[in-house]
């Protein structure tokens, strides 16, 4: 029997460039199927939900298909205090999550929940997902970090009028996030924790009286009918991520991968926040048209008050990241250089 001939060493070349060539090949047909779970905790009608929908798309064509993805809104896969872990868990393949609800574990995150940082949510975008993508892989090991986003400046909504912090002694709010929380104690008022979806019927039944939120979801989910008055002053953005199950990440091919990757962009931050933002901006001027609602300025004599009023709320923070094993104050320089270079400051 004939000894078989050795294969041609620009055969052997040949075939590893080629081998080489398909692990960073477009997704294909070569790839298997892989079916995404995204939750997310906000009403279907929702201006975000849309948004990643559409990003779920753009990541199917740039599959060629073998990536699909359906939206599950409306807490339907869990609550919304529960997202970050139910992406941890694999309960859901990509979750929104808003890490305030979830006191004292993302400390550096809660540095952009600061009040009078950001003063709208387009740039605000931009530079809250170009800054923590520092220190998203420690801060949220537990997950793979897609992008971070905020929406548009949010501010007190209240059964009667805020005018001065001491106006706040007493009351019950229902704050945004942890960091809106320590505000509202330190100002001798009492917090009452809720969820945006449970946020209604806590103030209808009288467990709140006020509310931090954004200005367009006070009609969306139904605030409107419970508070009259509103305080027009850029007082806080809530910071949010939209991150994904580790393991499901790491079982895909290598050019799927990729796809994720480049749609885990500050470039995708903002193509999906833009539309949220539209929509809380646009909700200022709804809200102080309705019957009944008053939508006030502040004297700047009035606004300096509240800007002093939440200064120690920075020293609360540095303390809280600095007991994490970060420098504080590298990384409030850091926020506030990308604030200032994406323009989104006050």
């Amino acid at each position: 029997m004939p000894t078989p001939s050795p294969i041609p060493r620009t055969a052997v070349i040949a075939l590893a460039a080629a081998a080489a060539l398909l692990a960073t090949a477009p997704a294909g047909a070569q790839d298997k199927p892989v079916a995404l779970r995204l939750s997310s905790w906000v009403p279907a009608q929702h201006p975000l939900n849309p948004s990643l929908i559409a990003w779920g798309e753009d990541i199917k064509k740039a599959s060629n298909g073998t990536i699909t993805s359906t939206m599950y809104p409306s807490e339907q896969l869990g609550k919304a205090l529960d997202h970050y872990d139910m992406a941890r868990d694999g309960i859901a393949d990509f979750s929104y999550v808003n890490p305030g609800y979830q006191p004292g574990r993302f400390p550096v995150m809660a540095g952009a929940a600061l009040p009078f940082i950001f003063g709208n949510a387009k740039g605000g975008t931009a530079a809250i997902d170009a800054w923590y993508r520092a220190y998203a892989a420690k801060e949220m090991k537990d997950v793979k970090f897609c992008f971070a986003f905020i929406h548009d400046p949010g501010a007190f909504h209240s059964k009667k009028k805020l005018l001065s912090p001491a106006d706040v002694k007493g009351m019950k709010v229902r704050p945004a996030t942890s960091t809106i929380g320590q505000m509202v104690t330190a100002l001798g008022g009492t917090n009452v924790q809720a969820s945006a979806p449970e946020a209604r019927d806590a103030l209808e039944r009288g467990v709140a009286d006020a509310i931090t939120f954004p200005w367009g979801s006070i009609g969306l989910f139904g605030i409107d009918k419970v508070v009259n008055f509103h305080m027009d002053l850029p007082l806080y953005t809530t910071p949010f991520v939209w991150v994904m199950n580790q393991a499901k990440y790491d079982a895909m091919s290598p050019a799927q991968k990729k796809v994720i990757d480049d749609h885990c962009t500050t470039e995708w931050a903002e193509k999906v926040a833009s539309p949220w933002a539209d929509f809380e901006f646009a909700g200022r001027a709804k809200l102080a048209g309705l019957p009944g609602h008053e939508a006030y300025k502040l004297t700047s004599e009035q606004a300096d008050a509240w800007r002093k009023s939440v200064a120690p709320l920075e020293a609360q923070w540095a303390a809280d990241v600095t007991k994490g094993g970060n420098d504080a104050k590298a990384v409030m320089e850091a926020l506030k250089a990308s604030v200032a270079k994406y323009k989104a400051g006050l």
